[in-house]
């Protein structure tokens, strides 16, 4: 296996939006589980994985709103394990909005650190004003913020409080010196509600991360943003990944469209340095 050609092919792939586990997670497999990630990122050809931990991953506080405590450990695993895999591994620093003078010290800390970018759970609606002080010093910093999303918000849901493109592209207006990824397209809802919602706010960039890989979705992505505002992600599910790198080669790209979508706008995002191996 290992002298296989990888199956998405030699040129640069960037994994924009990808999850570790640590020993805090309440997963005894958790070792297991992140080998497996690195195993199948190999078979598939991914170059760097941008990740983060969210704190405990619900074990010993929400996953939604965990507790300063569980953040920083989560960070703290998430840099040990980009310094252990620093050939693949790229993170961003996961802050609850919930406790603002923590989450600008988890900023601060993570950057000093290597964090190129911040992660937002669904821990406030984005349009909150508690997000502005983490998108202040996100500009500041030129760190861009991933943040999780349900494509279209009809109701409340338990344990989270959700967002969905309108809300992001609201925040987006207030803080236009600030890159948005706009977390899984192919998750959560209605993608459709999410392309005219996000269309001309120009600093949000939807990832194609979540298990769904409708017919017709990278299509019309395509056709309302353009290839320069997607960016090839997983999230959880790897195989979905892989499954719309097959849809993207055969919706008639042309090969710098496709380099746009595996790679250079995460670089352009999170600038050029953080990628060396895709120079």
């Amino acid at each position: 296996m290992s002298g296989s050609a990888p199956l998405a092919g030699d040129s640069p792939l960037i994994d924009a939006h990808a999850h570790f586990y640590h020993a805090a997670s309440g997963r005894g497999d958790w070792e297991r589980v992140n080998a497996a990630r690195f195993r199948a990122g190999e078979r598939m050809g991914v170059t760097y994985h941008v990740a983060s931990i969210l704190g405990s991953f619900g074990h010993s506080s929400p996953t939604y709103f965990p507790s300063p405590a569980d953040t920083s450990a989560g960070n703290d695993a998430m840099a040990a394990l980009a310094d252990a895999n620093d050939g693949a591994v790229r993170w961003y620093v996961a802050v609850n909005p919930n406790h603002t003078e923590h989450a600008l010290r988890e900023i601060e800390r993570g950057a000093a650190r290597g964090a190129i970018g911040v992660k937002l759970l669904a821990s406030r609606r984005a349009d909150d004003a508690l997000l502005d002080p983490i998108c202040v010093i996100a500009a500041q910093k030129r760190l861009p913020v991933l943040h999780h999303v349900w494509q279209h918000r009809t109701r409340e849901w338990p344990n989270q409080e959700i967002s969905d493109g309108v809300d992001l592209a609201r925040l987006a207006l207030r803080h236009p010196r600030v890159s948005f990824i706009l977390a899984h397209l192919g998750g959560g809802g209605d993608w459709a509600h999410t392309l005219p919602a996000v269309r001309d706010v120009d600093n949000v960039y939807p990832d194609l991360s979540g298990s769904g890989v409708d017919r017709g979705m990278l299509d019309a992505a395509l056709a309302a943003l353009g290839a320069r505002r997607l960016l090839w992600a997983c999230d959880l599910t790897m195989e979905t990944g892989l499954a719309k790198l097959r849809g993207l080669e055969v919706v008639g790209l042309s090969s710098d469209d496709l380099a746009d979508i595996r790679w250079r706008n995460a670089a352009r995002l999170f600038g050029a340095a953080a990628f060396p191996r895709c120079a």
